[in-house]
């Protein structure tokens, strides 16, 4: 059963699986409108149990078993969930494995946490598809006018997902709180060694996406693979396993 964390002013409930171990805990933080009982992060859980690692998993805010509506999220708000269990659950220097929205929210909250608590900022991250300014490269810049004037109008746009039934809403809301986090705009220091996967058959994520990050992080360690077949979920056992080996991989 998942503990709960109490995260915010208006005191939503966030749902944590939290597994003891040894070595650099391993923190999962999700893609947008995924949960923490997913493939890579249930599989990353098998891993860690075999291994004796400590592994920490949530859901953000209005995703899988915590309280809140999905429409009422944003990046503000879901990185202020990120750090509350992080800060919750996490006494030494992590590695965190962020996937697509998941990537974001890594670096943002490594930021944080370098200036705030360096004793528990990440020793090392490995991001899967990051979606690194999503809501301004990956949404609003691919979206037609028509379609702009018309989140601004009514607030929401319901955008149809290749992943679920139901389609995605984009509000406006989320937009413009996204714009206080774009980072793509100048050089992203993480103080640890990053890893990134990405599938070049990524629809949603541009493989160049991830080239361009990687340009914005020149002070660090970095290492990139490139998944020729790979699309955005890289959830086959083959990419199951690349993931494993770069956890493993970190200090």
């Amino acid at each position: 059963m998942p503990q709960s964390v109490t995260v915010g002013q208006d005191a939503r409930p966030i749902a944590v699986l939290f597994r003891e171990g040894k070595g650099p805990p391993v923190v999962w933080l999700g893609g947008f409108k995924s949960d923490m009982r997913a493939t890579k992060a249930t599989a990353l859980d098998d891993w860690a149990k075999e291994n004796g690692r400590a592994f920490l998993r949530f859901d953000y805010s209005g995703h899988g078993e915590s309280g809140g509506d999905f429409e009422d999220g944003t990046i503000s708000r879901w990185l202020e969930d990120a750090l509350s269990v992080i800060e919750r659950f996490v006494t030494e220097r992590p590695i965190f494995v962020g996937s697509s929205m998941g990537g974001w929210i890594s670096l943002l909250a490594a930021r944080h946490l370098m200036e705030t608590r360096p004793e528990i900022a990440p020793a090392g991250m490995v991001l899967i598809a990051p979606a690194v300014d999503m809501t301004e490269r990956l949404m609003w810049d691919r979206f037609p006018e028509a379609l702009r004037k018309g989140v601004q109008e009514t607030g929401v746009y319901h955008r149809p997902s290749a992943y679920s039934d139901d389609p995605y809403p984009i509000t406006w809301k989320l937009i413009e709180d996204g714009r206080r986090h774009l980072i793509l705009d100048r050089p992203i220091q993480t103080g640890c060694p990053v890893h990134i996967l990405q599938g070049m058959e990524d629809p949603d994520v541009p493989w160049d996406h991830a080239l361009r990050l990687v340009e914005h992080l020149p002070g660090d360690s970095v290492s990139l693979t490139l998944i020729k077949d790979g699309d955005h979920r890289l959830s086959r056992p083959e990419d199951i396993e690349r993931l494993m080996m770069a956890v493993a991989g970190m200090p």
